[in-house]
């Protein structure tokens, strides 16, 4: 009777933490990593950077994800842009354009590394197709910072707050 009530104490015990292994184990699905994101946000500051003149002391913008994993951000310069009348000659519209950010595409983010990264499809530039940014969030959630990660010169810090 020992012997029956020792053994079925040991499958109890190996089957009790085999399950806690495999609950720790395992890892939230996007959808679930997504959720703190899920939203629209403003552009509250830009610090940091190659080229602060280019944007301006106050940029504006909104970057927005949703729940299946689409995303989309636009930044436009706070600075004086030219005018003209007609139509606009190649330089022209290069200058009306320099510093103004537009993207889309999906996201994937990476919690244990802190890591969000957007899979750019449609962009004004031609960089990199993947932006990866670490990414912290305010104690209430409604403040998000993205930062660079890579990439030379210094890091920038975008700091948007949910819009609501």
């Amino acid at each position: 009777m020992t012997r029956l009530t020792l053994a079925a104490a040991v499958l109890l015990i190996a089957g009790l933490s085999g399950l806690g292994q495999t609950a720790a184990g395992q890892e939230k699905s996007q959808p679930e990593l997504r959720r703190p994101f899920i939203g629209s946000w403003r552009l509250v500051s830009i610090e940091g950077g190659n080229d602060p003149v280019t944007r301006g002391p106050k940029p504006t913008g909104i970057i927005m994800y949703d729940e299946h994993g689409n995303m989309a951000v636009q930044i436009q310069p706070d600075r004086q842009r030219p005018t003209y009348t007609g139509t606009p000659s190649v330089d022209q519209m290069a200058e009306r354009m320099r510093g103004y950010v537009a993207y889309f595409g999906t996201y994937a983010v990476d919690a244990d590394a802190g890591i969000v990264t957007h899979h750019r499809q449609g962009m004004l530039d031609s960089g990199a197709v993947d932006f990866v940014r670490r990414f912290e969030f305010s104690q209430d959630g409604n403040r998000i910072t993205l930062t660079p990660v890579g990439g030379s010169g210094p890091p920038t810090r975008l700091t948007w707050e949910r819009v609501r």
